[in-house]
């Protein structure tokens, strides 16, 4: 039963795709698409995808040897399963007609009705519908892969695609359905993230914690990365990519994608210069790998900021992050809590404070979306909001993730044995090896 699992979903897709109507054209009057915005979104929802095989290199480069493919195929694999999962009815769960501010209709767009024509997202008016609903697949598939991170080098394989399954169905969905649907309760109360930092990297960072916490600790704890230069690489496409994340949420091919550009890649350059610093004044010498983990941090603290706020505070967001990553890991260390890769104090905890310093730089000259402005300016609205929002959903993300990893548990146990992890998830998951 628990090996038809994984393939059941293949086959039910495909019946469905045979049921389905998908010859139903929605045509809009009203509704102009613009030639120049659907074609930076295009090229916006290419950057994105190239961010999943970046990470499988950032991630990868970091575990040890054995576990190299283990790790890059854990990222790769949600490019095939959680796309299966958004066109049946993954998308009508975040974007779909309002369910009480916390969930979409999954009728919706059921196997992508409707996407055929001229309709159109309302907060993104002049790109399709279609290239709407892939751009935000995209987002959907490298959340879970982001906590993969955390349990490295002990997870089932099998039992790992039943949890991002679950994952992305009842905790990534709620959440983006609540923030970026306009019926949602966080978009409801004026919660401002712009490209997921509540979304995809507190979702992910808090899920990884649980996840550390869940399996426990590595049978051997002696971690030599198996190859720095992957981590590069990785490092230098997901800085490619995150333009496309950042600058495409935009929805258009104007000034406020030039801003998020902007914001993205000042952030990113200030995180990766202080955390170099900051490893300096610890007497630590600088290194190649925590110059590329400071250019993640700061590109995960800018994500929700990044159409809001100006580039000189762009500097501060990425500065700010860096030193609160950096001493999350160092207390990460000392409690000894096993997230193989630090997730969540990188994307979990940079997620949260770019989400804070949302609430305090965010200005109305730079998004006239910004109703109230941050509390740099004054006033205090946003940033209670903001508070408020972050403990709703970290708690949110935690507990439901700990429920999923016990129910993913019954189902297919998570943890490979003490033979299999000591021989390597390449071997003993995949019969690979590099």
């Amino acid at each position: 039963m628990k090996k038809i699992l994984p393939f059941g979903l293949i086959v039910i897709a495909c019946l469905l795709a045979l049921l389905s109507n998908q010859q139903e054209v929605v045509n809009i009057p009203e509704n102009s698409i613009d030639s120049g915005d659907t074609a930076w979104l295009l090229i916006s929802a290419a950057l994105v995808l190239l961010m999943t095989p970046g990470l499988a290199f950032f991630y990868g480069g970091m575990v040890r040897k054995k576990n190299v493919i283990s790790t890059m195929l854990q990222s790769f694999v949600c490019l095939g399963l959680i796309t299966i999962i958004w066109v049946i009815f993954g998308f009508s769960l975040a974007f779909g007609d309002d369910i009480g501010g916390v969930i979409g209709n999954p009728s919706t767009f059921f196997m992508m009705k409707g996407m055929i024509g001229n309709a159109v997202w309302p907060g993104m008016p002049t790109v399709p519908l279609a290239l709407f609903a892939m751009f935000q697949l995209k987002f959907a598939v490298i959340t879970p892969a982001l906590i993969t991170g955390a349990f490295a080098e002990r997870i089932k394989f099998n039992a790992y695609l039943i949890f991002i399954t679950l994952f992305v169905l009842l905790i990534y969905s709620p959440l983006a359905h609540s923030t970026w649907h306009p019926d949602g309760i966080l978009a409801q109360m004026g919660v401002l993230d712009f490209a997921g930092g509540t979304v995809v990297h507190m979702s992910a960072g808090w899920a990884a914690l649980a996840s550390a916490l869940y399996l426990g600790k590595r049978k051997e704890q002696i971690h030599t990365p198996a190859r720095i230069s992957y981590v590069i690489l990785g490092t230098g496409l997901l800085w490619f990519g995150w333009f496309g994340f950042n600058a495409g949420s935009a929805g258009s091919a104007g000034i406020l994608a030039a801003s998020a550009f902007a914001t993205t890649t000042t952030a990113s350059a200030a995180a990766a210069i202080t955390w170099i610093f900051f490893d300096i004044i610890q007497s630590k010498k600088p290194s190649a790998m925590g110059a590329c983990i400071g250019a993640v941090v700061g590109l995960v603290a800018i994500t929700p900021a990044a159409g809001f706020v100006s580039i000189p505070h762009s500097l501060v967001i990425g500065a700010v992050a860096a030193v609160v990553s950096n001493l999350l890991v160092i207390w990460r260390t000392k409690k000894g809590i096993d997230d193989t890769l630090d997730v969540f104090p990188c994307h979990g905890v940079g997620g949260m404070t770019g989400m804070i310093l949302t609430s305090v730089f965010a200005s109305e000259s730079i998004n006239s979306a910004v109703t109230t402005n941050g509390l740099f300016f004054g006033e205090v609205g946003l940033f209670t909001t903001h508070l408020i929002a972050l403990v709703a959903a970290s708690l949110f993300a935690f507990f439901g993730s700990l429920l999923l990893l016990k129910i993913t548990d019954m189902i297919s146990p998570l943890r490979v044995s003490e033979k299999d992890e000591v021989a390597g998830l390449d071997m003993s998951q995949h019969n690979e090896e590099l």
